[in-house]
């Protein structure tokens, strides 16, 4: 594979010279990040007080996953109120606080907005279960009547993305659409005033400074409106399980039997028949009004969509000039620790985003799937389980940290914008046993536990070694147990323990960011150079000056004379003029 694929984005494009288009964005999970007030909740005031941690580490940005009145039902993403702060996370005056200190430090502020769904205890649902059917307060909703002779069969036969039926019935024989949790009615986007509320909602965080929105469900608002049986599997789409792979244990870390780049591109199946309520043509409309009030604020505002839309056609239509800015690259997230699918997802993702002038969003990690280092640790590095418990393998945790570190440094050489998932800088494990009694995640209790849920992920942050529950409520002697119980393993990988420390993973993420920052990175193009081999395992691609070379294969790869080492993903990456397996390295010209 010898090839060049050009910029991203074009450089006549507006949106080519907006923060955004090259930004290191930091996801903050609020409740698992840090607590400000002791009571072993993450909140606002932890966030603010750490605010000088997130600007030495380098990044741009920081988005918030929810932190609005909730019942918590899914932890915050099942909204009751858009516009207020809920008493676990702090006040609005936090949230000013914490935003105008963010702005100070140089870092921009992007918010979670949770618009397919609201909470049932959202003041709408209860007018809606308080008012008749056909009435405009139901309208709001997916309000709609059954089946059969007596309506006691649900309107049609959609699941649940958690698990369990789509469809709720309420007293009066009505039946309520929820996509995800029974707590969580989504709202009927075919109601003017659905559109008018969330025009609102953007202007009123818009209005208190925020630089952006993180688009929950982007794919879903919109149904079709016939409603129609679907025989697909939702789970998939929504990023709860991948393609099956052509690939065996075996063959993931044997370059000789490496898969077909066909047969073992990962990636999440093609629906057949379409999915009636992800990825309909109506939800483009939503995004060029939501464009439109966000350029009342000036160019510099933007929208990063939570879509897990294949093809890469498919998922760029999200970022055409009028509608959002960024989309998460979740094929990339999906291609695992393989070279071939990881060089395909490039390929085909910078070449589908340049066609619409706009940048690459690439992803490892979220508050929604196994962290990385696991998934890279397992028997299999390409497969993505629905959590991981005690009872299911268990990854080795020091090889799936290896090839953690190296895939971040080809993810972070890359044109575009990267997103970093708090703890990933420390290089933090999926907690792989965590007892069932802690467990909070609906997926969780709707699949009865065949879905371990995604509480592994959550777990909150080490911050200090010796100090209880790892410093998460600071150095105080008698802090409260935290939320999510942590492992032990978070011991030796607390902040402080990694700070100044040559060769931590924490080192390598400030390093790799200013380095990436300094070369331009962001705003680069990328070619293929001979030297690139996916089907040797070895991953090689050049950005400006920088060759980035990763080796997903079994073996060691030679590097090319006349380069100097300007990062590698370890102190031991590079020995004898080669690189080591499960390795990668920045380098440049002598």
């Amino acid at each position: 594979m010898s090839s060049t694929v050009q910029a991203p984005v074009r450089a006549s494009s507006e949106s080519a010279r907006q923060w955004w288009a090259s930004a290191v964005i930091y996801q903050i999970y609020p409740r698992s990040f840090a607590d400000g007030n002791h009571d072993g909740m993450g909140d606002l005031k932890g966030v603010t007080g750490r605010l000088p941690y997130l600007a030495k580490l380098g990044v741009d940005a920081i988005w918030l996953s929810p932190f609005y009145r909730s019942p918590q039902a899914d932890a915050g993403y099942d909204v009751a109120d858009y516009r207020d702060v809920d008493p676990l996370f702090g006040t609005l005056a936090d949230f000013d606080e914490m935003l105008q200190k963010a702005h100070a430090a140089g870092l921009k502020v992007i918010v979670d907005l949770v618009p397919n769904h609201t909470s049932d205890e959202h003041v709408w649902f209860q007018e809606a279960l308080a008012a008749a059917p056909g009435s405009a307060a139901r309208a709001r909703y997916m309000f709609r009547e059954g089946k059969g002779e007596d309506g006691s069969l649900p309107p049609n036969n959609w699941q649940s993305i958690f698990g369990g039926p789509a469809w709720t019935r309420v007293p009066d024989g009505q039946w309520y659409l929820h996509l995800f949790d029974t707590k969580q009615p989504d709202l009927n986007w075919e109601n003017e005033e659905v559109w008018a509320e969330m025009r609102s909602v953007l202007r009123f965080w818009l209005d208190r400074g925020v630089d952006g929105f993180r688009v929950d469900v982007a794919h879903g608002l919109v149904k079709d409106p016939a409603l129609p049986d679907w025989t697909g599997q939702a789970a998939m789409v929504e990023g709860q399980d991948a393609a099956p792979h052509a690939a065996t244990a075996e063959a993931a870390n044997a370059p000789e039997a490496l898969p077909s780049q066909e047969a073992g591109h990962v990636s999440k199946p093609a629906l057949d028949p379409p999915s009636p309520f992800f990825d309909q043509d109506g939800v483009h409309e939503v995004y060029r009004d939501w464009h439109k009030v966000l350029a009342e604020y000036g160019p510099d505002r933007m929208m990063v969509a939570e879509a897990w839309v294949e093809p890469a056609e498919r998922l760029v239509r999200y970022i055409r000039p009028d509608e959002m800015q960024q989309a998460f690259n979740f094929d990339f997230l999906l291609a695992g620790w393989d070279a071939r699918q990881m060089a395909k997802v490039i390929a085909d993702s910078l070449e589908a985003s340049a066609s619409v002038g706009a940048p690459t969003t690439w992803v490892l990690s979220n508050h929604d799937t196994v962290r990385h280092p696991s998934r890279f640790g397992l028997a299999d590095p390409t497969t993505f389980p629905k959590g991981i418990a005690l009872e299911d393998e268990q990854p080795d945790e020091a090889l799936g940290l290896a090839r953690a570190r190296a895939a971040t440094l080809v993810a972070l050489a890359l044109p575009g914008s990267a997103y970093v998932y708090q703890g990933e800088e420390l290089g933090l494990p999926e907690h792989t046993t965590l007892d069932a009694e802690f467990r909070q995640d609906p997926t969780f209790f709707r699949t009865k536990g065949v879905e371990r849920g995604r509480d592994g992920c959550r777990v909150p942050l080490p911050w200090i070694s010796e100090a209880p529950q790892f410093g998460f409520s600071g150095p105080t002697a008698d802090a409260p147990a935290a939320w999510l119980p942590q492992p032990e393993s978070y011991r030796r990988l607390a902040a402080d323990v990694q700070e100044g420390v040559a060769g931590s993973t924490l080192e390598l993420y400030r390093t790799a960011i200013a380095a990436r920052r300094e070369h331009a990175l962001g705003t680069g193009s990328l070619s293929w150079p001979e030297l690139n081999d996916p089907d040797a395992g070895l991953l090689a691609f050049s950005n400006g000056q920088v060759l980035v070379l990763a080796n997903m294969g079994r073996d060691r790869a030679a590097l090319p004379d006349g380069y100097d080492v300007l990062v590698a993903s370890s102190p031991e990456a590079v020995q004898d003029g080669s690189l080591t397996p499960n390795s990668a390295v920045w380098l440049v010209q002598a």
